[in-house]
């Protein structure tokens, strides 16, 4: 049995896609992701550029906080958002119309705005102005009807932050790119049918030179799938321990459960990805170059559906066709993953990880029992 295990490992450790698929490809997708979306609450907008004129209104200044200038340069948020000058209309007009502004203030009787297109800088200006043109509504009817509340109208003016934090029913932040970072660790799992199909493949006497030599020793059939088995599992385990050390400590994602609560949905991933290898590698007797398409289509199919490519995917599969997700390995990891990291719920994280063993058991039997009724007329 050890030289069972021993051959099997110098076997796989010298197949470029035993390293590539399941190890290094992984890696470069996160590290792809993590620049392109893994930092996408942390990136700095470019700064709205804006100018201020002020009209010949007459006298408006009727209490503090009327001139839109000052309000800008005194809200919190406001000032690191927008870039603004007081200018005259005409070096206003010039610098609109040669793109160095996004929109002009003109801060009159009755404030208003002109920009010169219809893109995201123009809807901030707007936003903002329609904001100071309803506290400055408030302002004076609160001098008309309550002037001894005028600053706390005031002081409320110019507070900008954001009242509102997303997080879960546990009380833990969440981040809406996380669901990518769960779904790739999903994918990654998956990936471990490649090493089970290289297993598969040295198993089957009508499939490989080896797998002829094999299967004409005297060494049991359940040995060899054991042996097999073993070996493409303790690979995938240390390649997705090496992946999940990388996200957590080193592209410090946002991984909120130890590396021991995540364990063992680390070793049921990896244990499913292997076995649905080894079974759809046993079924059939397409060549190796179909069965090999057949695993990447269906390991991406379900990645897409475990909200891979769009977050929202997993969530409409949810609510429409709930049973698509429940036997959807990689939605169920993604879903453990969840688990940890943010829901507290962990009914939910139990059955996930029963759906996960139970699948395992049903691909090892199915695996075995394909393998072990195969006869060969000659070898």
């Amino acid at each position: 049995m050890w030289n069972l295990i021993k051959y099997s490992f110098l076997t796989k450790v010298r197949n470029r896609n035993v390293i590539f698929w399941p190890l290094i490809f992984p890696f470069i997708l996160a590290t792809a992701m993590y620049f392109s979306i893994g930092q996408m609450e942390e990136s700095d907008f470019e700064t709205v550029r804006a100018a201020v004129v002020n009209e010949n209104a007459g006298d408006i200044e009727v209490y503090a906080g009327a001139d839109i200038l000052a309000w800008m340069e005194e809200a919190e948020g406001i000032s690191d958002l927008i870039d603004v000058k007081e200018m005259t209309e005409e070096a206003a007009l010039t610098k609109l119309e040669e793109g160095e502004i996004d929109g002009i203030f003109y801060n009159g009787e009755i404030p208003s705005l002109a920009v010169s297109g219809n893109g995201f800088p123009e809807s901030i200006l707007q936003t903002v102005l329609n904001s100071y043109i309803g506290g400055r509504q408030t302002l004076e009817d609160t001098t008309a009807v309550h002037p001894e509340k005028t600053e706390e109208v005031l002081a409320a003016m110019g507070n900008h932050t954001n009242a509102v934090e997303q997080v879960s029913l546990g009380g833990r932040t969440t981040n809406e790119s996380a669901q990518y970072f769960y779904a790739l660790l999903g994918m990654a799992c998956l990936y471990g049918c490649f090493i089970g199909f290289i297993s598969a493949m040295e198993l089957q006497a009508n499939l490989t030179p080896l797998a002829a030599r094999r299967c004409a020793g005297p060494v049991h059939r359940l040995k060899m799938i054991l042996s097999e088995m073993s070996v493409s599992f303790v690979i995938h385990v240390t390649n997705m321990l090496l992946l999940l050390v990388y996200m957590k400590y080193i592209l410090k994602l946002e991984f909120a459960g130890t590396l021991a609560q995540m364990l063992p949905v680390i070793l049921l991933g990896s244990m499913i990805g292997v076995v649905m290898g080894m079974f759809i590698t046993s079924i059939g007797t397409l060549g190796e170059g179909i069965k090999s398409g057949i695993m990447v289509g269906v390991s991406m199919i379900m990645s897409f559906f475990a909200g891979l490519m769009n977050a929202d995917i997993k969530n409409i599969v949810d609510r429409h066709v709930p049973l698509l997700n429940r036997i959807n390995p990689a939605a169920l990891i993604s879903d453990a993953m969840y688990c940890i990291n943010v829901y507290d719920a962990p009914e939910r994280y139990a059955r996930d990880m029963l759906i996960l063993a139970v699948m395992c058991v049903l691909f090892v039997t199915g695996t075995y029992i394909i393998i072990r009724r195969e006869r060969y007329g000659s070898l």
